[in-house]
């Protein structure tokens, strides 16, 4: 039990004693009126102490640091990056509560409150010392002034001097319900070999390198926020000149949930291993003007997965995909997934269970550019089970019949295989309905066209089903 409550507890038992003392002097005429006065005076005491104990701030509460008492202009008529900077020192400076990871102080949680002000800031608020974890920036407006840095962030995840201990920089520092506004003077949030950092709840416009970037260290997490270098909702008139990169994760194990992308050359550059991105939905820049949703740039280790997500006119590129899964998404305005030749190298690719949607142009929604050299390495690729409207449906799986009056069937299957010729497996039915019974065999698959032949001629429908994508 805490002090607090001892206390408390202790007060409930006085007041009843009190009380109980003024039911005893009521029997007794002598001096009636002056112990009642006494006790009246001693409950009210113990409340007006009772009051004082309850709202009394508790010592282990996290220490807040208001931006205004520091000198911030919530304005943001007057440059406040000096005062920012001050509150940010001081509670990376602050009370302590032992360490997270080796290395990293733990801050107890301490916030850096920007009171829903708009602050002009001229300089990155950059942290000026490593191994510090704990942390929450939240609560307003930050905009670059017109003589902000080209090459900045607003906010700066990489320590002006590292001191620390640590391998990491920091941990667990939360950046959430921030509008930032790059004033088309450099990117948004810069973090670097950090852990456990939580970006929610944050608009970020007006970049022009990126939104976020996110460079080595683990499990960084976006959630519920939206970037885009123009303020638009679709159909800009000047949606060909976008340039910039909304999200670029240079690191492993990070996740992107929840998050719009209304402006950018691309929505979410990938180089870095097993990231997760979901309900993402991207619309930053048409496919037809040059733009990519999400470009996965990291060839032979992708271990990506992109799941119920809605690329709305803008696409996929993976460089030689090995362990990518798309799946349960939309893909709207002839937008495509599109696997691209690096090394010659495909495996462990899942494309399955999404939706495509198109103009009825002939645009394949799934492709391939070998314009470096073909796939030549090529398994355990299932591209299959997605339904298409106003677009050419192409797979690893096809299924086709054939009918005739003879003795050989020729299944043609190129206009739904995606690889030119790559056929692994194939099995068929057979059914005749003559009297005799024809011996009947696979005889060739190559240019993807599977050819069954009996010793005899026969009435017979087949059945075939091929596939590119196993050996096994």
């Amino acid at each position: 039990m805490t002090a607090t409550r001892k206390a408390l507890a202790l007060c409930t038992i006085i007041i009843g004693m009190a009380t109980f003392l003024t039911i005893h002097v009521h029997g007794h005429n002598e001096n009636y009126r002056d112990q009642l006065r006494k006790s009246q005076n001693f409950r009210a005491s113990l409340i007006q102490r009772d009051s004082v104990l309850s709202y009394s701030p508790s010592s282990t509460a996290a220490a807040l640091y208001d931006v205004t008492s520091y000198g911030a202009d919530p304005t943001g008529k007057v440059d406040s990056t000096d005062a920012l900077l001050g509150a940010i020192s001081d509670a990376l400076k602050g009370p302590s509560t032992g360490f997270l990871l080796q290395g990293i102080v733990n801050l107890g949680g301490a916030r850096i409150n920007l009171q829903g002000g708009n602050y002009l800031i001229s300089r990155p608020l950059q942290f000026p010392v490593a191994g510090r974890g704990n942390l929450v920036i939240h609560g307003g407006t930050l905009k670059a002034s017109d003589n902000f840095p080209a090459d900045g962030y607003l906010i700066d995840l990489s320590p002006s001097s590292n001191n620390g201990s640590s391998s990491y920089n920091y941990e667990f520092i939360t950046l959430r319900d921030l509008l930032l506004d790059s004033n088309y003077r450099g990117g948004g949030i810069h973090v670097v070999n950090s852990l456990r950092t939580s970006i929610d709840n944050c608009y970020i416009t007006h970049f022009t390198t990126n939104g976020i970037l996110v460079k080595g260290g683990h499990e960084t997490y976006i959630r519920s926020s939206y970037l885009g270098q123009h303020i638009t909702a679709g159909a800009d008139p000047g949606e060909r000149n976008f340039s910039g990169t909304a999200i670029n994760l240079m690191g492993n194990d990070n996740s992107v949930t929840d998050v719009v992308i209304f402006s950018a050359a691309v929505g979410i550059m990938v180089s870095g291993q097993a990231n997760t991105l979901s309900g993402v939905h991207c619309y930053n820049k048409a496919t037809g003007f040059g733009g990519t949703g999400i470009y996965l740039k990291l060839p032979g280790l992708t271990q990506t997965r992109i799941v119920n997500s809605y690329m709305d006119f803008t696409g996929i590129v993976a460089e030689d995909p090995v362990q990518l899964h798309i799946s349960s998404s939309f893909f709207l305005g002839d937008a495509y997934i599109l696997l691209k030749s690096i090394n010659g190298v495909m495996n462990g690719v899942n494309i399955v269970d999404n939706m495509f949607a198109g103009s009825d142009k002939g645009i394949e929604i799934v492709q391939l550019d070998q314009q470096n050299g073909a796939f030549k390495q090529v398994d355990q690729i299932v591209i299959d089970r997605n339904n298409v409207k106003g677009m050419k449906l192409k797979a690893t799986v096809a299924r086709e019949s054939v009918q005739g009056n003879g003795s050989s069937w020729i299944a043609d299957l190129n206009s739904v295989l995606l690889f030119p010729n790559l056929i692994k497996r194939v099995q068929y039915t057979f059914i005749t309905t003559g009297n005799s019974f024809p011996n009947h065999a696979l005889r060739n698959v190559s240019s993807n066209q599977v050819v069954i032949q009996s010793d005899v001629a026969v009435p017979a429908t087949v059945f075939v089903t091929a596939d590119q994508g196993n050996s096994f």
